[in-house]
């Protein structure tokens, strides 16, 4: 059954507040073909579990652990190569001064607290730990506080659910758990972060697999929307482009790099999201890239 009808059309959309996506929130980015009904949510991350269990966007900014635990689920959302937030996150996991943890391999046995288990920055670093410092993650406690946005993907062994009246970061600075996942905590001396210099460690891994920057955000869009009006998906892809390009400032070279578009450009980030995400239990099955892109949408941004 035909969903999307011949002309311009109205599609409900997902989409952060950033300057990136100003133009669009504002509706400075004119187009013939659609329409963008976005969403009152400046932050994103709010609407994954609408997307995802009420099927509530036709066109979604979406986490890449989350996009991949719905197609694996059988969500009817289809990936676009376009990075809407990237970000190294080896300065994301903070540890209890005293606990005794002097490097990677000293988080074995620990007790680690973060938001959702299936939250993307820690799949990212998890997947760092494992891979890169040789950590056995199945002898860490992880301690989380939401449930996953995909139900038919529940956390796995090991995680358990912290009480959700202890503030993170104080359960941290008082030795509650040894370490955590916040961004933006306070300076305190009862806290430092894993890596002394994460600069420098995410300077390694990028080169170590061809200048890849992880994944936050991507784009996606409704199946049907893809397979009834392909012109119209090309335009959503068109339009987050023109935004971003409207910027004031414009996007820099480093923005440009941590943020690409095109099936080439994306390629190796998303392959290594799919490990990690396997790796760790948050799907059951690895994507081919060929499962997650076809023909129309791999030639997108492909200038």
């Amino acid at each position: 059954m035909t969903v999307y009808g011949p002309g311009k059309l109205i599609l409900k959309a997902l989409v952060g507040d950033y300057p990136k996506t100003r133009a669009l929130r504002e509706g400075a980015v004119p187009s013939d073909l659609v329409e963008l009904d976005i969403a009152e949510i400046t932050q994103a991350p709010k609407g994954f579990k609408p997307m995802v269990r009420q099927l509530a966007f036709d066109v979604a900014e979406v986490s890449i652990i989350t996009f991949l635990q719905a197609k694996a689920a059988g969500k009817p959302y289809a990936l676009l190569p376009y990075v809407v937030n990237g970000k190294f996150h080896h300065d994301s996991l903070l540890v209890n001064a005293s606990a005794g943890i002097e490097s990677p391999k000293d988080l074995e046995g620990k007790r680690i607290g973060m938001r959702m288990y299936s939250q993307t920055t820690p799949s990212w670093v998890r997947g760092f730990l494992q891979n890169d410092y040789g950590v056995d993650l199945s002898t860490i406690h992880w301690i989380t506080f939401e449930e996953p946005h995909v139900p038919e993907f529940p956390d796995p062994p090991g995680v358990e659910r912290g009480d959700p009246a202890l503030p993170l970061f104080d359960m941290l600075a008082e030795g509650q758990i040894d370490a955590a996942f916040i961004s933006g905590a306070p300076e305190d001396p009862r806290v430092r972060r894993l890596l002394p210099d994460p600069a420098a460690a995410a300077k390694e891994w990028s080169a170590a697999h061809g200048g890849a920057v992880p994944i936050n955000h991507m784009l996606s869009v409704r199946t049907e929307l893809l397979a009834e009006r392909p012109d119209a998906v090309a335009e959503v892809f068109r339009l987050f482009k023109a935004a971003r390009e409207a910027m004031d400032p414009p996007p820099t070279p480093a923005m440009l790099a941590k943020e690409p578009y095109g099936l080439e450009r994306v390629r190796t980030a998303v392959e290594l999201a799919n490990l990690y995400a396997v790796q760790q239990g948050l799907i059951d099955r690895p994507f081919a890239i060929d499962d997650l892109f076809d023909d129309f949408t791999r030639q997108l941004g492909a200038d």
